[in-house]
């Protein structure tokens, strides 16, 4: 059996092919890959990042994409050097700042993005074209990993997870030959047109890397094969924890269906209702992969990530456009568990509820925030006691709401356990006072300095509170000096 690959073995690459060795080598957190990253520094302060894969084929099929990819003038890395058995290689370092990164503020503000946020996304999605037509000319799908096209044993694998790892689990009991037919019809319908072109499949804000011009750079993509066009769109907008609105999705979508006509010609009105197929199947898939990693492995990102993917999935089922009559009463079920049942917004125009909950970061030094209403009602919570990030130089000038910091607790994991606890409590208390009709309640998050713990726990509150309950919440990061409104969520339908 092969010794698996090292930090010595690609420090050995590194030096054969660069002629040094690295003065450096930091590890880079890690995201959903098996893959562990690295960044190596020469003695000028150039850096170039290392990988070491688990799986030789996965490893050639992204190194043959790359290449190809570069060949074709596409934005993505250049690969430096390969190891004789291709379980590691060097290649050019994009930077740090993905797009994900870059519209952190848009998600805290619960979708609100800038003007700024909202051009990221059209320059990204208008490329996606680039890469699934200009990609796939001469391109060699038998090469891809772990199968060149996309096909009805593809959909069945994914549906199946759907079903024995989210539906199961969660409670749902289902007729399984009855739902089989139904998702057969899905099947026969999302493969009823042939497209030659490369679909990404993993095609997020998270591999979407932005240069100093913020020229959008595209990674992980080995993962990728022959498929329709419409999946890729699907995965970018319709990300649980996005909150795009319908308006800025259908400006996305427009962007995007523009730039791939220059390719191929399409009828606006035919992909879209197309879209809509893909939109449904890709959630199926989703809340499959949030049961395993979340229900099963209790990773908590997963677990968080379930309710707005639910949501999603509620929006959908209002537009009518699960037309399959059992899968349609499954989905509906689902959409109404009690533990979702909170998600639901109202249909009128008015909060259900008149309370206002309202959300503080500080510093202890500075003292506790005042109650500005004069209820009185509220906890303080101290983060002092949580593994403090602000201890390190690389976050040192951050706070709680920029991306590093947000790894470094959330992979730490002391936090969210706490948090788990605090969100038991606010919810049991909110829906107390919104059943006594109170119109304020106060939370308080305080650490040293104001900065990390208490502004990414005070975040993270807010956007619980305003996802499950739908009322209005104001959130201040008192010694950043930032207030936000979380409108509640039936004025933003």
């Amino acid at each position: 059996m092969d010794k698996q690959p090292t930090i010595d073995t690609l420090s050995q690459l590194y030096k054969q092919s660069l002629g040094q060795s690295p003065r450096q080598i930091e590890k880079i957190p890690a995201a959903g890959s098996n893959r562990s990253y690295f960044r190596l520094t020469d003695y000028l302060g150039k850096t170039t990042i290392g990988v070491i894969g688990t799986s030789q084929q996965e490893n050639q099929a992204f190194l043959y994409l790359c290449n190809h990819f570069r060949k074709s003038g596409l934005p993505v890395p250049k690969i430096i050097a390969t190891s004789s058995d291709q379980m590691c290689y060097l290649q050019t370092d994009l930077g740090s700042r993905s797009l994900f990164d870059a519209l952190a503020d848009g998600r805290s503000r619960m979708g609100e993005y800038s003007p700024i946020e909202i051009a990221l996304l059209h320059k990204s999605i208008a490329i996606l074209p680039d890469i699934q037509v200009i990609g796939a000319r001469g391109l060699d799908f038998t090469k891809c990993y772990p199968q060149p096209t996309f096909d009805a044993t593809n959909i069945s694998f994914d549906l199946n997870y759907f079903k024995y790892c989210f539906l199961k689990p969660i409670g749902i009991e289902f007729n399984e030959v009855t739902l089989q037919q139904d998702f057969q019809q899905l099947t026969n319908h999302l493969l009823q047109q042939q497209y030659q072109t490369f679909m990404y499949r993993d095609f997020q804000a998270r591999n979407i890397m932005l240069d100093n011009d913020d020229n959008p750079h595209f990674i992980d993509f080995q993962g990728g094969r022959m498929g329709p066009p419409h999946y890729d769109v699907a995965s970018f907008l319709w990300q649980a924890s996005a909150h795009y609105t319908p308006q800025l999705r259908n400006q996305l979508i427009n962007t995007y269906i523009t730039s791939l006509k220059k390719y191929i010609e399409i009828d606006t009105n035919t992909f879209k209702k197309q879209l809509n197929l893909f939109v449904l199947f890709r959630l199926l898939q989703v809340l499959g992969a949030y049961g395993f990693r979340g229900l099963y492995e209790h990773k908590q990102h997963f677990i968080n990530s379930i309710p707005p993917a639910i949501q999603n999935l509620r929006s959908l089922l209002r537009q009518g456009i699960c037309t399959y009559p059992y899968l349609n009463k499954i989905l509906t079920d689902l959409t109404n568990l009690p533990q979702f049942k909170t998600q639901q917004p109202s249909t009128d125009t008015t909060p259900s509820s008149p309370l206002v909950v309202r959300v503080y970061s500080f510093s202890y030094h500075k003292g506790i925030p005042q109650d500005e209403t004069g209820n009185g009602g509220g906890y303080v919570f101290d983060c002092r006691g949580i593994h403090n990030p602000g201890k390190y130089q690389p976050y040192k000038q951050l706070t709680g709401m920029d991306q590093p910091v947000i790894q470094f607790l959330e992979q730490d994991g002391e936090i969210l356990t706490f948090l788990q606890s605090v969100f038991n409590l606010a919810d049991a208390h909110i829906t107390r006072y919104i059943s006594r009709g109170f119109t304020n309640l106060m939370f308080a998050f305080g650490c040293t300095g104001g900065q990390h713990r208490s502004v990414y726990a005070a975040t993270r509150l807010a956007q619980h509170i305003n996802q499950k309950f739908g009322i209005e919440v104001h959130l201040e990061h008192r010694e950043q000096t930032f207030k936000q409104t979380l409108a509640a969520r039936c004025d933003k339908q």
